[in-house]
C-alpha cells in the first residue's frame, strides 16, 4: 500500500510540473515537443531557443532530482528495504507507476486528445507525440526505468 502511496506522489509531481509549465500556455512546456515544433515556435516569435534551453534544464532538475533522491530514499528510510532485489522491486515500481501515468494520462490522453497542449500555427504538427517518439518513450519506461531502479539499488545495498 505505502508504495501504491508514493507511486501516485510521484505521478502528483510529474503532473504539478506540467501543470505549472502550461499554466501560461503550451508554450511553457515546449521543450518536451519535437524539435520541429520547437523550431515553428521560435519561428512564430513565442519563445526563444535560450528559453527553450533554460525551461528543460529547469524541468530536468524537477524530473529527475524526485527520480534519483526522492524515490531511493523513500524506499530505504521510509519503506526500510535493504537489499539489492527488495530495493530494485520497490523502486520499480514507483517509477513504473509514474512511468505508466506519463505514457497513458499525460501523453496518451492529456497530450493526445485534449486541446490543453495545442500551440495555435502547429497544428500541421500534429500529433505531438508522433509514432517513433511514443514507441521511445514506452521503451524508455519499460526498459530505462528499471536500469534506473538497479543503479540505485545497487547503491543502496552498498549501504
Amino acid at each position: 500500500m505505502l508504495i501504491l502511496i508514493e507511486g501516485l506522489a510521484m505521478c502528483f509531481i510529474l503532473l504539478m510540473i506540467c501543470v505549472v509549465g502550461i499554466a501560461n500556455g503550451p508554450v511553457g512546456c515546449v521543450y518536451f515537443y519535437e524539435p520541429e515544433v520547437q523550431e515553428r515556435v521560435v519561428e512564430l516569435g513565442l519563445t526563444t531557443k535560450e528559453k527553450i534551453k533554460k525551461d528543460y534544464a529547469l524541468a530536468g532538475v524537477f524530473l529527475f532530482v524526485p527520480i534519483l533522491v526522492f524515490v531511493p530514499a523513500m524506499v530505504y528510510f521510509i519503506n526500510g528495504a535493504r537489499g539489492f532485489v527488495d530495493i530494485f522491486v520497490q523502486i520499480t515500481i514507483i517509477l513504473m507507476i509514474e512511468g505508466l501515468f506519463d505514457r497513458f494520462f499525460i501523453d496518451w490522453f492529456w497530450v493526445g486528445k485534449t486541446k490543453a497542449w495545442l500551440i495555435p500555427g502547429t497544428e500541421d504538427l500534429m500529433p505531438y507525440i508522433p509514432k517513433k517518439t511514443m514507441i521511445h518513450k514506452w521503451i524508455g519506461t519499460l526498459v530505462g526505468y528499471p536500469v534506473i531502479a538497479a543503479v540505485l539499488a545497487g547503491i543502496l545495498s552498498l549501504f
